[in-house]
Protein backbone atom coordinates (compact mmCIF):
# COMPACT_ATOMS: atom_id res chain seq x y z
CA UNK A 1 0.00 0.00 0.00
CA UNK A 2 2.56 2.31 0.80
CA UNK A 3 4.42 1.69 -2.36
CA UNK A 4 0.88 2.18 -4.12
CA UNK A 5 0.56 5.70 -2.78
CA UNK A 6 4.37 6.44 -3.40
CA UNK A 7 4.13 5.35 -6.72
CA UNK A 8 0.64 7.62 -7.47
CA UNK A 9 2.35 10.19 -5.82
CA UNK A 10 5.53 10.16 -7.47
CA UNK A 11 2.76 10.01 -11.16
CA UNK A 12 1.15 13.03 -9.69
CA UNK A 13 3.99 15.23 -9.34
CA UNK A 14 5.35 14.24 -12.85
CA UNK A 15 1.99 14.78 -14.64
CA UNK A 16 -0.07 17.60 -12.30
CA UNK A 17 1.55 20.53 -14.25
CA UNK A 18 1.30 19.62 -18.05
CA UNK A 19 -2.03 18.44 -16.93
CA UNK A 20 -2.84 22.12 -15.51
CA UNK A 21 -2.07 23.79 -17.72
CA UNK A 22 -4.56 21.85 -20.09
CA UNK A 23 -7.07 22.42 -17.79
CA UNK A 24 -6.14 26.34 -17.68
CA UNK A 25 -6.28 26.21 -21.85
CA UNK A 26 -9.89 24.49 -22.02
CA UNK A 27 -10.59 26.99 -19.36
CA UNK A 28 -9.65 30.05 -21.62
CA UNK A 29 -12.14 28.43 -23.87
CA UNK A 30 -14.86 28.13 -22.42
CA UNK A 31 -14.20 32.14 -21.01
CA UNK A 32 -14.11 32.69 -24.81
CA UNK A 33 -17.55 30.73 -25.30
CA UNK A 34 -18.88 32.70 -22.47
CA UNK A 35 -18.24 36.16 -23.83
CA UNK A 36 -19.39 35.34 -27.58
CA UNK A 37 -22.44 34.14 -25.70
CA UNK A 38 -23.22 36.99 -24.04
CA UNK A 39 -22.03 39.62 -26.41
CA UNK A 40 -24.35 37.78 -29.57
CA UNK A 41 -20.70 37.49 -31.37
CA UNK A 42 -20.60 36.67 -34.83
CA UNK A 43 -17.64 38.63 -36.02
CA UNK A 44 -14.26 36.75 -37.40
CA UNK A 45 -12.08 35.72 -34.62
CA UNK A 46 -9.19 37.94 -35.64
CA UNK A 47 -11.09 41.01 -35.91
CA UNK A 48 -10.48 43.83 -32.89
CA UNK A 49 -13.74 43.25 -31.26
CA UNK A 50 -12.45 40.26 -29.60
CA UNK A 51 -9.04 42.51 -28.16
CA UNK A 52 -10.68 42.80 -24.54
CA UNK A 53 -11.19 39.11 -23.90
CA UNK A 54 -7.85 38.83 -25.72
CA UNK A 55 -6.34 41.34 -22.98
CA UNK A 56 -7.57 38.86 -20.31
CA UNK A 57 -6.84 35.53 -21.47
CA UNK A 58 -3.06 37.38 -21.92
CA UNK A 59 -2.97 38.37 -18.62
CA UNK A 60 -4.01 35.22 -16.95
CA UNK A 61 -1.05 33.62 -19.21
CA UNK A 62 0.89 36.90 -18.17
CA UNK A 63 0.97 36.38 -14.52
CA UNK A 64 1.04 31.96 -15.11
CA UNK A 65 4.50 32.95 -16.87
CA UNK A 66 5.72 35.61 -14.27
CA UNK A 67 5.14 33.59 -11.06
CA UNK A 68 5.80 30.03 -12.80
CA UNK A 69 8.62 30.44 -14.49
CA UNK A 70 10.27 34.24 -13.63
CA UNK A 71 9.40 34.73 -17.59
CA UNK A 72 11.11 37.19 -19.82
CA UNK A 73 11.25 38.49 -23.25
CA UNK A 74 14.23 39.94 -24.97
CA UNK A 75 14.57 41.06 -28.50
CA UNK A 76 10.94 42.44 -28.99
CA UNK A 77 12.53 45.13 -30.73
CA UNK A 78 14.12 42.69 -33.11
CA UNK A 79 10.03 42.18 -34.59
CA UNK A 80 9.35 43.96 -37.89
CA UNK A 81 6.58 46.27 -37.78
CA UNK A 82 5.16 44.68 -40.88
CA UNK A 83 4.86 40.84 -41.98
CA UNK A 84 7.39 38.57 -41.43
CA UNK A 85 7.89 35.06 -40.26
CA UNK A 86 9.00 33.48 -36.76
CA UNK A 87 10.80 30.09 -36.50
CA UNK A 88 11.38 28.72 -33.14
CA UNK A 89 12.10 25.79 -31.69
CA UNK A 90 9.57 23.44 -29.82
CA UNK A 91 10.07 22.18 -26.53
CA UNK A 92 7.98 19.53 -24.93
CA UNK A 93 5.03 21.80 -24.25
CA UNK A 94 5.47 24.90 -26.31
CA UNK A 95 4.12 26.69 -23.19
CA UNK A 96 6.81 29.14 -23.55
CA UNK A 97 5.48 30.25 -26.75
CA UNK A 98 1.94 30.72 -25.12
CA UNK A 99 3.90 32.86 -22.84
CA UNK A 100 5.27 34.94 -26.03
CA UNK A 101 1.94 35.36 -27.72
CA UNK A 102 0.90 36.54 -24.43
CA UNK A 103 3.42 39.59 -23.69
CA UNK A 104 3.47 40.57 -27.13
CA UNK A 105 -0.20 40.96 -27.43
CA UNK A 106 -0.04 43.09 -24.13
CA UNK A 107 2.86 44.83 -25.04
CA UNK A 108 2.20 45.91 -28.20
CA UNK A 109 -1.29 44.54 -29.01
CA UNK A 110 -0.50 42.43 -31.88
CA UNK A 111 -1.18 39.05 -33.32
CA UNK A 112 1.30 36.54 -34.20
CA UNK A 113 -0.59 33.58 -36.14
CA UNK A 114 0.65 30.08 -35.89
CA UNK A 115 0.70 27.43 -37.60
CA UNK A 116 0.11 24.08 -35.78
CA UNK A 117 0.31 20.46 -36.64
CA UNK A 118 -3.07 18.90 -38.11
CA UNK A 119 -4.02 16.76 -34.79
CA UNK A 120 -4.28 20.26 -32.95
CA UNK A 121 -7.64 20.72 -35.19
CA UNK A 122 -9.13 17.86 -34.30
CA UNK A 123 -8.69 18.23 -30.26
CA UNK A 124 -12.25 18.50 -28.91
CA UNK A 125 -13.73 21.63 -27.84
CA UNK A 126 -10.51 24.33 -28.48
CA UNK A 127 -12.07 25.27 -32.37
CA UNK A 128 -13.21 29.19 -30.84
CA UNK A 129 -9.75 29.66 -29.00
CA UNK A 130 -7.73 28.48 -31.55
CA UNK A 131 -9.75 31.25 -34.08
CA UNK A 132 -9.41 33.90 -32.10
CA UNK A 133 -5.60 33.44 -30.78
CA UNK A 134 -4.82 33.11 -34.69
CA UNK A 135 -3.86 29.11 -34.71
CA UNK A 136 -3.79 28.43 -38.67
CA UNK A 137 -3.06 25.40 -40.84
CA UNK A 138 0.80 25.13 -42.78
CA UNK A 139 -0.69 25.29 -45.98
CA UNK A 140 1.24 28.06 -48.35
CA UNK A 141 -2.09 29.45 -48.81
CA UNK A 142 -2.93 30.49 -45.73
CA UNK A 143 0.23 31.57 -44.43
CA UNK A 144 0.74 33.79 -47.57
CA UNK A 145 -2.67 35.27 -46.97
CA UNK A 146 -1.69 36.01 -43.38
CA UNK A 147 1.53 37.74 -44.36
CA UNK A 148 -0.49 39.79 -46.87
CA UNK A 149 -2.59 41.05 -44.44
CA UNK A 150 0.26 42.04 -42.27
CA UNK A 151 0.61 39.73 -39.62
CA UNK A 152 3.79 38.18 -38.37
CA UNK A 153 3.07 34.31 -38.86
CA UNK A 154 4.95 31.48 -36.38
CA UNK A 155 6.51 28.01 -37.16
CA UNK A 156 8.72 25.66 -35.91
CA UNK A 157 9.96 23.49 -38.86
CA UNK A 158 10.59 20.51 -35.88
CA UNK A 159 7.24 20.99 -34.74
CA UNK A 160 5.61 17.68 -33.09
CA UNK A 161 8.76 15.24 -33.79
CA UNK A 162 10.90 17.83 -32.24
CA UNK A 163 8.69 18.42 -29.66
CA UNK A 164 8.80 14.86 -29.33
CA UNK A 165 12.16 13.47 -29.76
CA UNK A 166 14.74 16.28 -29.21
CA UNK A 167 16.36 16.31 -25.71
CA UNK A 168 18.55 18.29 -23.07
CA UNK A 169 21.07 18.57 -26.30
CA UNK A 170 18.47 20.63 -27.84
CA UNK A 171 18.93 19.06 -31.17
CA UNK A 172 16.80 20.75 -34.19
CA UNK A 173 15.07 18.11 -35.89
CA UNK A 174 13.96 20.08 -39.24
CA UNK A 175 14.49 17.38 -41.63
CA UNK A 176 13.75 18.42 -45.09
CA UNK A 177 11.45 20.72 -44.11
CA UNK A 178 11.76 24.23 -46.48
CA UNK A 179 8.35 24.99 -46.89
CA UNK A 180 8.74 28.87 -44.42
CA UNK A 181 11.66 29.77 -46.40
CA UNK A 182 9.76 29.09 -50.04
CA UNK A 183 6.62 31.55 -48.42
CA UNK A 184 9.11 33.63 -47.24
CA UNK A 185 10.53 34.54 -50.25
CA UNK A 186 7.06 34.26 -52.28
CA UNK A 187 5.97 37.37 -50.08
CA UNK A 188 8.93 38.88 -49.64
CA UNK A 189 9.27 39.13 -46.01
CA UNK A 190 11.68 38.72 -43.30
CA UNK A 191 12.62 35.52 -41.37
CA UNK A 192 13.27 35.97 -37.55
CA UNK A 193 14.78 33.92 -34.82
CA UNK A 194 13.19 32.61 -31.56
CA UNK A 195 14.16 30.50 -28.68
CA UNK A 196 13.24 29.70 -25.30
CA UNK A 197 16.06 28.97 -22.75
CA UNK A 198 15.86 26.64 -20.64
CA UNK A 199 12.42 25.24 -22.36
CA UNK A 200 13.94 21.97 -22.05
CA UNK A 201 14.25 21.75 -18.18
CA UNK A 202 10.68 22.96 -17.60
CA UNK A 203 9.35 20.21 -19.57
CA UNK A 204 10.73 17.18 -20.74
CA UNK A 205 10.08 13.77 -22.91
CA UNK A 206 10.83 10.11 -21.35
CA UNK A 207 14.24 8.66 -22.60
CA UNK A 208 13.22 5.16 -23.50
CA UNK A 209 11.55 6.42 -27.17
CA UNK A 210 11.95 4.06 -29.68
CA UNK A 211 8.37 2.46 -29.34
CA UNK A 212 7.20 6.27 -29.56
CA UNK A 213 9.30 7.46 -32.35
CA UNK A 214 7.99 4.45 -34.71
CA UNK A 215 4.25 4.99 -32.92
CA UNK A 216 4.78 8.33 -34.52
CA UNK A 217 6.14 7.79 -37.62
CA UNK A 218 3.50 5.39 -38.65
CA UNK A 219 0.20 7.62 -37.37
CA UNK A 220 1.45 11.31 -36.82
CA UNK A 221 0.04 11.64 -33.21
CA UNK A 222 1.82 12.67 -30.63
CA UNK A 223 1.26 9.79 -27.88
CA UNK A 224 3.78 10.37 -25.65
CA UNK A 225 2.92 12.68 -22.28
CA UNK A 226 5.50 14.78 -21.13
CA UNK A 227 6.36 15.63 -17.65
CA UNK A 228 7.61 17.87 -15.36
CA UNK A 229 6.51 21.69 -15.16
CA UNK A 230 9.38 22.66 -12.28
CA UNK A 231 9.67 26.24 -12.28
CA UNK A 232 12.56 26.93 -13.91
CA UNK A 233 13.86 30.31 -15.49
CA UNK A 234 12.15 31.08 -18.66
CA UNK A 235 14.04 33.86 -21.26
CA UNK A 236 12.79 33.97 -24.61
CA UNK A 237 15.33 35.79 -27.30
CA UNK A 238 13.81 37.23 -30.29
CA UNK A 239 17.00 37.33 -32.54
CA UNK A 240 17.73 39.43 -35.46
CA UNK A 241 15.99 39.24 -38.92
CA UNK A 242 17.24 37.46 -41.70
CA UNK A 243 16.41 39.85 -44.53
CA UNK A 244 14.33 38.91 -47.74
CA UNK A 245 17.09 39.18 -50.20
CA UNK A 246 15.66 41.06 -53.99
CA UNK A 247 18.39 38.75 -55.85
CA UNK A 248 16.93 35.57 -55.56
CA UNK A 249 14.70 35.27 -58.27
CA UNK A 250 12.04 32.88 -58.31
CA UNK A 251 13.60 30.16 -60.46
CA UNK A 252 16.21 30.15 -58.17
CA UNK A 253 13.80 29.75 -55.63
CA UNK A 254 13.01 26.36 -57.27
CA UNK A 255 16.44 25.22 -57.37
CA UNK A 256 16.97 22.89 -53.91
CA UNK A 257 20.30 24.43 -53.79
CA UNK A 258 19.10 27.89 -52.71
CA UNK A 259 16.46 26.48 -51.13
CA UNK A 260 18.68 24.73 -48.90
CA UNK A 261 21.14 27.49 -48.04
CA UNK A 262 17.91 29.73 -47.13
CA UNK A 263 16.71 27.25 -45.36
CA UNK A 264 20.08 26.58 -43.70
CA UNK A 265 20.86 29.66 -42.73
CA UNK A 266 17.88 30.30 -40.78
CA UNK A 267 18.46 27.21 -39.05
CA UNK A 268 22.31 28.55 -37.74
CA UNK A 269 20.27 31.90 -37.10
CA UNK A 270 18.32 29.23 -34.20
CA UNK A 271 20.80 26.94 -33.20
CA UNK A 272 23.38 30.49 -32.26
CA UNK A 273 20.78 31.56 -30.17
CA UNK A 274 21.03 27.96 -28.17
CA UNK A 275 24.33 27.71 -28.25
CA UNK A 276 24.27 31.80 -27.04
CA UNK A 277 21.73 30.99 -24.40
CA UNK A 278 21.74 27.10 -23.18
CA UNK A 279 23.72 25.42 -21.28
CA UNK A 280 23.89 22.23 -23.46
CA UNK A 281 23.28 19.56 -22.47
CA UNK A 282 20.68 21.03 -20.06
CA UNK A 283 21.07 21.42 -16.12
CA UNK A 284 17.53 20.96 -13.82
CA UNK A 285 19.60 22.73 -11.29
CA UNK A 286 21.06 25.35 -12.95
CA UNK A 287 18.01 26.38 -14.44
CA UNK A 288 15.87 26.69 -11.00
CA UNK A 289 18.94 28.94 -9.79
CA UNK A 290 18.44 31.13 -12.29
CA UNK A 291 15.65 32.38 -10.90
CA UNK A 292 17.85 33.82 -8.19
CA UNK A 293 19.88 35.48 -10.96
CA UNK A 294 19.28 39.08 -11.34
CA UNK A 295 22.53 40.06 -13.19
CA UNK A 296 21.51 38.04 -16.15
CA UNK A 297 19.53 39.49 -19.07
Amino acid sequence: LIIASLTISAILVFFIVPLTIVFFIYLSNILLLIYQRNNELKADPLSDVWDSVRKTIASFWDIYARIWHGYELHGVKNLPEGPGILVYYHGAIPIDYLYFLSRLFLWKNRLCLSVADHFVFRLPGLRLLLAVTGVIPGTREECLGALKNGYLVSISPGGVREALFSDESYQLMWGNRKGFAQVALEAKVPIIPMYTQNVREGYRMFKERRFFRQLYESTRLPFTPPYGGLPVKFRTYIGKPIPYDPNITAEELVEKVSKFLFSFQTKTAVQALISKHQTIPGNIWKALLERFDKRRK
